[in-house]
């Protein structure tokens, strides 16, 4: 079954797209292909198939929130080009007002 030029003047009303003749003789086509694709996917699917969101099962990568020692300030500062009052220090990118 052919997606015809009227109906998809039809959908393009529906959906508020203001479509000029050469658009809707070129989309109708498209649209058919489109369509054609989507019934052959459903052809496919099996029944003894789950229904997944991921082809492979998926396993939690991160490891668990474990405390840690931080740096002191003299250690984090340590490779800093500028350092001022114990912070880096960084070139001014505003102006004050």
């Amino acid at each position: 079954m052919a997606i015809t030029r009227d109906e998809v003047a039809h959908l393009a009303r529906l959906s508020r797209l203001a479509l000029g003749d050469d658009e809707l003789d070129h989309l109708a086509p498209q649209l058919d292909v489109i369509i054609s694709s989507v019934a052959r996917v459903q052809e496919v699917a099996a029944e003894d198939i789950p229904p997944t969101s991921h082809s492979v099962p998926l396993t939690n990568v991160f490891r668990p929130d474990e405390r840690q020692p931080c740096l002191a300030p003299d250690e984090a500062l340590a490779g800093a080009p500028a350092v001022e009052d114990g912070r880096f220090r960084v070139p001014r990118i505003l102006e004050e007002e």
